[in-house]
C-alpha cells in the first residue's frame, strides 16, 4: 500500500509539472478507463495538440467502446493550448509516466488477488455475514482485526482484545506531576492501526458510532478530543464483534449503543 501511495503521488507531480490543467478536464486522473488511455497514449500538451480533437477522441475510444468522449477531447486540446506546464523532457517524462503506470495496474491486480484470498479466508472462518453486518466493517479490515486477534471466541471478554491492542489506560505522569490517563500503546500496533482505521470508517458510513463519536466530543462532562473519541469507538468497535460472534447474531441498529449509552446521547441532544 505504501508503494501503491507513493507512485500514485508520484505521477501527480509528473502531472503537475508538466500539464497541470489536466486535472481540470480528469479530476481524478487515475480513475477511469479515458483517463488512463490518455495518460498511457499522449499525457503532455504538445502530444495532444499534435493529436488534435480527432485524435485524441481516437485515443479516448480505445478504452472506451461508448460514443462518448468528444467533449473530454475538447476540453483536453483547450487545456493544453493554454498549459503553462514545462516543455522540456517530454520524452524522458513520458516513458518515466508509462513505467509508474505500469507499475500501479500490477499492483492494483495485486490487491484484487489479495482481496479475494482475504474473502475466501474469511468466508472460511463461518463467520463472514455476522462481522461483516455491522456498517463500517469491510472485509480488509474483518480480515486484518481476525488475522491479529485469532478466534474472537477464545477472549472470555472484550476487554481482552483492547489489552492487545494497548488501549488499556495507564496514568499519565511524569516526576511528580499526573495530567491524567492515556492509553498504554503496549500492545500490538498493527492491530490498534485497523482497530483506529475500522473507528474512523464507522464514525463516517455508521449511524449509531457517529452519533457516539459526536457525544464523546460534546458532552459537558469531560469532552474527547477526535482521537480520543476514536479509541472509544475503536473499543466499542470490538465489544460489538465480539458480543455478535458469541450470540451468533448480526447487527442491530436499536442495540449497538445500549440502553445506557442511548440514554446519556438522548438527554445531551
Amino acid at each position: 500500500m505504501k508503494r501503491y501511495n507513493a507512485i500514485r503521488n508520484t505521477i501527480i507531480a509528473v502531472l503537475d509539472e508538466y500539464f497541470p490543467e489536466y486535472v481540470t478536464v480528469f479530476k481524478c486522473p487515475l480513475k477511469g478507463k479515458a483517463s488512463l488511455q490518455i495518460l498511457k497514449s499522449c499525457p503532455f500538451p504538445s502530444q495532444i495538440l499534435e493529436l488534435g480533437t480527432e485524435g485524441v477522441l481516437a485515443e479516448i475510444r480505445k478504452a472506451v467502446k461508448k460514443t462518448v468522449g468528444l467533449k473530454k477531447a475538447r476540453q483536453l486540446v483547450e487545456a493544453a493550448r493554454v498549459s503553462v506546464g514545462v516543455t522540456y523532457g517530454v520524452v524522458s517524462a513520458k516513458m518515466r509516466l508509462g513505467l509508474l503506470l505500469e507499475e500501479l495496474e500490477l499492483l492494483t491486480k495485486q490487491f484484487e488477488q489479495i482481496e479475494e484470498a482475504m474473502e475466501q479466508a474469511l468466508t472460511d472462518t463461518g463467520i463472514k455475514e455476522t462481522i461483516l453486518s455491522v456498517p463500517g466493517i469491510g472485509i480488509v479490515t474483518a480480515v486484518s482485526f481476525l488475522g491479529e486477534i485469532g478466534d474472537p471466541l477464545r477472549f472470555e471478554h472484550p476487554r481482552q482484545i483492547s489489552r492487545m491492542a494497548g488501549y488499556n489506560l495507564i496514568e499519565d505522569s511524569s516526576g511528580k506531576n499526573v495530567s491524567g490517563t492515556t492509553i498504554s500503546k503496549r500492545g500490538r500496533k498493527n492491530l490498534r492501526n485497523v482497530l483506529y482505521q475500522m473507528a474512523g470508517t464507522m464514525v463516517a458510513v455508521n449511524t449509531e458510532m457517529k452519533e457516539l463519536y459526536q457525544y464523546l466530543k460534546t458532552r459537558s462532562n469531560n469532552p474527547l478530543k477526535g482521537k480520543q473519541a476514536l479509541v472509544v469507538i475503536s473499543k466499542k468497535a470490538v465489544s460489538i464483534i465480539h458480543g455478535l460472534v458469541r450470540k451468533q447474531t448480526v447487527y442491530k441498529a436499536e442495540l449497538a449503543l445500549g440502553e445506557y449509552r442511548r440514554n446519556q446521547i438522548q438527554q445531551a441532544a
